[in-house]
């Protein structure tokens, strides 16, 4: 038998654990995996520098939590993005591989660093990591996005 007492003890406990989840996932971008930054680490400010177009803001606050977490992939690929978007390929690069190297299954990272292939015509490569996001995902929205800028470029 429930009492309103009861059900007053469950919802006090149980909701605070909800409302708790709620900003690793928002913070957790691309990988899904236990890479997801914590809030404090700067990362979700870092994020919404990006995603507002940003980027040399983004790449400060960026900095910052890769000093903080070296292995954050979802920083690293976001570092990554910010530097193609900023026309910096060789540092794009960079940052793509080494957010693969920390996570070698982040299907963000593969899916910007295919689109870096196709932005730099290495078609083979941006393929790879396609064949890469299907093994990975299916057709996830990563694998997508990346054949759609493969199509765009006439390399569907």
């Amino acid at each position: 038998m429930t009492t309103p007492f009861h059900a007053r003890l469950a919802a006090a406990v149980l909701l605070p654990l909800a409302f708790a989840a709620v900003p690793v996932l928002a913070a957790g971008t691309d990988s899904g995996a236990s890479t997801a930054p914590a809030a404090q680490s700067g990362y979700p400010e870092a994020k919404a520098a990006v995603d507002a177009g940003r980027y040399p803001e983004a790449l400060k606050l960026l900095a910052a939590v890769i000093k903080a977490e070296p292995r954050n992939a979802d920083a690293l690929n976001l570092m990554g993005y910010s530097n193609r978007k900023m026309n910096r390929m060789a540092e794009a690069a960079r940052y793509y591989d080494a957010a693969l190297k920390a996570d070698p299954k982040h299907l963000g990272a593969l899916e910007y660093q295919g689109e870096m292939f196709v932005e730099t015509g290495d078609y083979t490569s941006a393929r790879a990591n396609l064949n890469r996001l299907a093994a990975l995902c299916g057709k996830c929205a990563e694998y997508n996005d990346l054949h759609a800028a493969l199509m765009a470029a006439g390399q569907g």
